[in-house]
């Protein structure tokens, strides 16, 4: 009889971030967002001249968790869900650790999108959910090998989950979802009038 297995599997984390750390109130985390996208003029400014849509702190505040306790807090429970993370991966770090490379903030108004992209230099990235207002975009992960499959025709739609070339994950707030740094993904248009927020992150080894 014929075997079938599957072999170089794509590794997806998804858990409350409240599982480690200490508690995080998403109301006061939201208003954060909020307080710290209006102050931060260098931010709207570079947003501004490479037409990203709403905000990001991504190219100007680097330090967001020495600024403000609550994103020390969500650091500290982050530290612990990567390191999770590794372990289920199986990584052999030779008695270093993964850690923090950058955090920061994204609000996507209705209509904005984030386009297919992924994070060089990095070993983990992710991000958690502070609002996703309903119509909120969902996260879009590619198969890795979609540059590699030339000629196979398209799977059906009803195919399997683990043979999808798409999976639409569909986050809460207080969520957080890790992924290999190296697996593409994007965020489709924003269907909801309300701005979705969120806080992103990589992690390097060292």
């Amino acid at each position: 009889m014929a075997q079938i297995e599957s072999l170089f599997v794509t590794r997806l984390y998804r858990a409350k971030l409240s599982e480690y750390g200490k508690p995080v109130d998403p109301e006061e985390l939201e208003v954060s967002c909020y307080s710290i996208a209006e102050d931060d003029e260098a931010g709207q400014a570079w947003c501004e001249e490479n037409g990203y849509p709403g905000y990001t702190s991504y190219a100007s505040l680097t330090d967001l968790a020495w600024r403000f306790p609550i994103f020390a807090d969500i650091v500290e429970a982050l530290d612990q869900h990567v390191a999770a993370f590794a372990e289920d991966l199986e990584f052999d770090l030779d008695g270093r650790k993964l850690k923090l490379e950058d955090l920061w903030i994204n609000i996507l108004p209705e209509g904005g999108t984030h386009s297919s992209h992924l994070h060089p230099h990095s070993v983990i990235s992710g991000t958690t959910y502070v609002s996703m207002p309903g119509g909120a975009s969902a996260l879009k992960l590619e198969d890795p090998r979609s540059g590699r499959m030339m000629a196979a025709p398209v799977r059906k739609k009803d195919a399997r989950r683990d043979l999808q070339p798409f999976i639409y994950m569909k986050p809460e707030v207080g969520d957080v979802l890790l992924w290999e740094s190296w697996l593409r993904h994007e965020v489709p248009i924003n269907m909801a009038e309300d701005e979705r927020i969120s806080v992103s992150f990589n992690y390097k080894w060292e």
